[in-house]
């Protein structure tokens, strides 16, 4: 079907100018806008004012100007239906073969309220809300047979080649046009259902009824847990980058970025210098040092073995000296905020090393970032993210922690939040001796934790134990006491609680509750 007649309205400029003259050589006439009509006719290119087409003015300041039977007549009706036919005919109602729009910059608005620290106002962004463009496109694209729809000027070039060379498009990338469209204008209405949701209530006390993921792919992936699965990473469309920078290195893999999040989220979740050595989203290792080459070592004491190709969370600037000790061994990643320019060089003598430098970007939570989502049968869970972190602390016992024991009890309660439950973490001296982690029985966990640190030749006198939750019995206290292991943090809250008690006690063990749970499914 050749294209006779257009209507452009466009608040996006972009590449409209080498569109327009091609439209013009290829004898379409063109129907226009406002700000559209005069820059067309700055190129000196012909063309009909709406309201010269509808035969009726633009009214409220803009707000009225496409929304006329006659241009969604023009572009609703089936050109194969007798019916349709005869009622353009009896109104009057020329057709219209392609409608490009592109709409009110709502959107940019939006992303510059997140990203800035002024925002715009509540009437500006009301009035670049669009009506008329988005419902030209729906109409265009539901007739997409008889209608080319186009809201991307990325797609000028294309179509205008395949006009020259075959005087159409087909209908199976006019459909792709048409999905483009409905896709487009769900993410636009979805983007002001998020402001002013934002605008309704700044404190979210409840979780929303319906929630809207505005979603972009922004990093494709070779595959993802495995080899046969297809994955990607998205991102909200409002986000500008990516989360981070790599500086080297091989491409990511999903399992890559899901380690990468374990290390980055533990490493700083710890107060002090420390190095995290995360493999299969459980940590193997960590030191606390404000050496942090002496970190690194101290990390991997826990696991040396298992830390072979493991990711490497650093919390603080990576220098020359952990650098050095890093490329000693085989590791996928390090993640860190940052690193020296000959860090970076020492680290790219490993050519696979993924080097990546997480930049936390000083923006508005519009999103609201507390939640997470995880995909089960036909729908979601959706909860808060584990950010309480309370320093909440009982002890129950006869026998009270020192202050080195409390150390180390903090920093085990730290990495037991990061741990596959039934999470059990031994630490001594700042350094992390063994996980028991994802076990279905919390005393197989102990049992498990405690044969990796011997396994790595600690001495466990002495060490501290953190558990993600409650012990429900006291086989794993008699467990600790033969290992002479002296002090325990873990939620409390389980009916044999006495029981547990009375058991630390026996065994002048000193057992801190902190009142809340880690569970890490």
């Amino acid at each position: 079907m050749k294209i006779k007649r257009a209507l452009i309205s466009v608040s996006d400029k972009n590449n409209l100018d080498f569109f327009v003259k091609e439209l013009e050589n290829l004898g379409v006439e063109i129907i226009s806008t406002g700000g559209t009509k005069k820059y067309i006719e700055s190129l000196g290119i012909k063309n009909i004012d709406i309201s010269d087409f509808t035969g009726f003015p633009e009214i409220l300041e803009g707000r009225v100007k496409t929304l006329h039977p006659r241009v969604h007549g023009a572009i609703l009706s089936k050109r194969n239906s007798p019916l349709h036919i005869e009622e353009n005919k009896k109104h009057n109602i020329p057709y219209i073969d392609m409608v490009v729009v592109n709409f009110y910059p709502f959107d940019k608005l939006l992303k510059n309220n997140f990203y800035s620290e002024k925002e715009a106002s509540l009437e500006e962004m009301i009035e670049n809300i669009d009506i008329g463009g988005p419902s030209m496109l729906r109409s265009s694209a539901k007739n997409y047979k008889d209608v080319l729809a186009i809201c991307d000027p990325a797609d000028y070039s294309f179509i205008i080649d395949e006009l020259k060379s075959k005087g159409d498009i087909s209908e199976e990338k006019r459909l792709f046009l048409a999905y483009k469209v409905f896709s487009k204008t769900s993410n636009y209405d979805n983007l002001i259902s998020l402001y002013l949701e934002n605008k309704i209530s700044k404190e979210r006390n409840s979780l929303s009824n319906s929630i809207n993921l505005n979603l972009e792919k922004k990093l494709p992936l070779r595959y993802g847990e495995n080899p046969h699965q297809m994955a990607g990473f998205y991102i909200n469309t409002l986000e500008e980058n990516l989360p981070w920078v790599q500086h080297g290195g091989k491409e990511l893999s999903y399992n890559n970025l899901l380690d990468i999040e374990a290390s980055y989220n533990l490493v700083n979740g710890i107060p002090s210098s420390a190095v995290c050595i995360i493999k299969h989203n459980n940590p193997c290792g960590v030191g606390v040092d404000e050496n942090l080459a002496l970190a690194y070592k101290k990390a991997l004491l826990t696991d040396k073995e298992s830390a072979f190709g493991g990711i490497v969370g650093v919390n603080k600037i990576v220098e020359k000296p952990l650098a050095e000790e890093i490329i000693k061994i085989f590791t996928e990643c390090i993640v860190a905020p940052g690193y020296t320019d000959e860090a970076i060089n020492i680290l790219k003598t490993k050519k696979n090393l993924r080097i990546i430098e997480i930049k936390p970007i000083n923006k508005k939570n519009f999103f609201n970032d507390d939640l997470e989502y995880k995909k089960i049968f036909n729908g979601f869970l959706v909860q808060e993210k584990d950010k309480i972190f309370s320093k909440k602390r009982e002890c129950k016992t006869v026998e009270k922690p020192n202050s080195s024991q409390i150390k180390d009890l903090e920093l085990g309660w730290i990495i037991c939040k990061a741990v596959k439950s039934n999470a059990i973490v031994l630490v001594k001296d700042g350094i992390l001796l063994g996980v028991g982690a994802g076990q279905m029985s919390r005393v197989d966990s102990v049992n498990i934790a405690i044969k990796k640190a011997i396994k790595s030749g600690f001495n466990l006198e002495g060490a501290t134990l953190a558990s993600d939750a409650f012990f429900p019995f006291k086989d794993s206290i008699e467990l600790l006491n033969q290992y002479k292991i002296s002090a325990i943090i873990q939620p409390g809250g389980s009916i044999r609680d006495e029981e547990v008690i009375d058991a630390c006690n026996a065994f002048n063990i000193s057992m801190i509750f902190t009142g809340e749970r880690h569970f890490r499914h």
